[in-house]
Parts: structure tokens; sequence; C-alpha cells
């Protein structure tokens, strides 16, 4: 006797998508220009990642500046 099983579409969903994903990232799949592009796009995005944290390390280092600010000062009669 075979027992049927609820259809659950998250799990089915799940591996469709672990399919698609081992089946895309195969490299006789996607052309060699696809890979370079991708590994150069990768890297500007970590540069960029690295410019925003040196500028916020940069102004956490640096020293805050004294503003000075001048009162006029009325002598009373």
């Amino acid at each position: 006797m075979v027992q049927e099983q609820e259809f659950r579409f998250r799990e089915w969903l799940s591996s469709g998508a672990k399919g698609m994903c081992s089946w895309v990232t195969k490299r006789t799949l996607l052309p060699e220009a696809f890979w370079e592009h991708s590994r150069a796009a990768g890297r500007e995005a970590l540069l960029a990642a690295r410019s925003l944290l040196d500028a916020a390390i940069e102004k956490l280092e640096a020293k805050p500046e004294k503003r000075v600010t001048k009162i006029k000062v009325e002598k009373a009669e």
C-alpha cells in the first residue's frame, strides 16, 4: 500500500531552486566571458565596500574640530 504525502510548496520550490543553481553554475553552460565579468564585478563591489569602510574609519579616527564661537559682550551701565 502506497501512502500519500502532503504537498509542501516550500520544499518543492527549494528543491527546484537548488537544482537550477547547480545546473546554471556549471562552467560548461555559461561562456567564459560571463565568468570573467562576474569575477570583475564581484571585485569592484568589494572595492566599493572597502572605500566606504575606509572613509568611516577615517571619520572615527579624526580628531574632532574645535569650534570657536564668538560672543559679543556689552558692558552694563
